[in-house]
């Protein structure tokens, strides 16, 4: 729970979030304060990482502070401020309620709070903020590659801090790590999550990409590069609306066995490069006629992806449109790709909604890691990129609409 006008964005969950001063990293308004009461379940305990503390300094903190109470035990800690800041980047208690307290008076700088939390159930925090860590580790470059293991709480997706590359080329080694791994489609930003990531030889270009409602961008050479390990993947590609393409991939399986401890990463199984599609289906599509009189059928047929020249459109004006594909047999199905149509038409899907079915006749809406409303999965801005988003949990189903 977060109370009052000071308070920037914020994403509070059972296990982890992320809450920060409003206007953060920019300065903090004057006169403001915000109260966020964190509750985690019985039996745990909070652990809070000190991202930032950037307060403008005054005696004692008078002017501009953050105190951290907990009202189980009766434990104060701060208040802190830039003349007072905590001895340590994280704070562990021994409570399962932890109240946060942030204001301020009149000042003239200072960019506020970044705090991120999780319970004694994520040890593998780490030393400091998790959505603010540019490098996890401090360690030697291993010999061989190696993984590790650090826990994102939630809410990192819209913390300040940029992002270089894509999944499959991996990221740049100074991008904020767990805002990072939202992009990258290993954790869902409303939950938060443990991931798996190794640190490897840097490339010469990152691409920029947009995926889970997040553009990275492009960037040059580095010398080391973070690549995120989330096992079998079957990401799920597809074109939308007037334009529907899909394919599916799997890609290597890292092993961790100890959290926050460099193992070995391990290759996966042989698997094969794509999911078959058996069969498509839609709701209509579109018969064409140019002004030559020439006929093009833009039938479902045409959704996959290797197709060239036009693809699937639905019928002009039809209300609540759809695709579904029929893979064949019950398949494990972890994400979506989308592209519009370039071929003579601008066509684009903005957002979108994904159901699924094990028999083609029940269908269940997707309703994410929140569970309480239909998931929108943010779409295209153009015809020509292509957009990724993850299903967490994944979709177990034979039929996708």
């Amino acid at each position: 729970v977060s109370v009052g006008n000071g308070c920037g964005h914020t994403l509070l969950t059972p296990h982890s979030g992320t809450l920060s001063s409003k206007n953060y990293p920019g300065t903090y308004p004057n006169h403001t304060m915000c109260c966020w009461r964190l509750q985690a379940p019985p039996g745990t305990s909070l652990l809070l990482a000190f991202g930032d503390v950037d307060l403008e300094p005054s005696e004692h903190c008078a002017h501009s502070s953050l105190l951290l109470a907990d009202p189980q035990t009766g434990t104060a800690y701060g208040p802190y401020c830039r003349n007072s800041i905590p001895s340590a980047p994280l704070l562990v208690t021994n409570s399962s309620t932890v109240t946060v307290l942030f204001n301020s008076t009149s000042h003239r700088s200072g960019r506020g709070l970044l705090v991120s939390y999780a319970t004694s159930q994520h040890p593998g925090m780490g030393a400091a903020s998790p959505g603010m860590q540019r490098h996890p580790w401090d360690v030697p470059d291993p010999a061989l590659t190696m993984c590790f293991s650090v826990y994102c709480p939630a809410g990192c997706k819209d913390i300040h801090g940029d992002i270089w590359g894509n999944p499959s080329q991996g990221y740049r080694d100074t991008s904020v790590l767990c805002k990072a791994a939202v992009h990258a489609g290993v954790i869902a930003d409303e939950l938060g999550g443990q991931v798996t990531l190794s640190r490897e030889k840097g490339i010469t270009l990152y691409e920029s990409a947009f995926a889970n409602g997040l553009r990275s961008k492009r960037g040059s050479l580095s010398e080391k590069r973070l690549v995120f390990h989330k096992g079998i993947f079957f990401p799920f590609p597809l074109k939308l609306r007037h334009d529907f393409s899909c394919q599916t991939w799997c890609s290597p399986m890292c092993s961790v066995e100890v959290s926050g401890f460099p193992v070995c990463c391990l290759p996966s199984p042989a698997c094969d490069d794509v999911l078959e599609v058996v069969a498509f289906n839609a709701s209509s599509w579109w018969h064409e006629v140019d002004m030559l009189g020439r006929d093009r059928a833009w039938v479902a047929e045409r959704a996959a992806l290797s197709t060239t020249g036009h693809s699937w459109a639905a019928k002009p004006g039809a209300e609540a449109a759809w695709l579904e594909l029929d893979l064949g047999t019950r398949r494990n199905v972890t994400g979506i790709i989308t592209k519009g149509s370039s071929e003579q038409h601008d066509y684009y899907v903005t957002s979108y909604h994904v159901s699924s079915s094990r028999d083609g006749k029940n269908w269940r809406p997707y309703r994410g890691s929140s569970g309480q409303e239909d998931k929108v999965f943010e779409g295209n801005a153009d015809s020509q990129g292509e957009v990724s988003n993850a299903f967490i949990p994944p979709i177990v189903a034979r039929y996708i609409r």
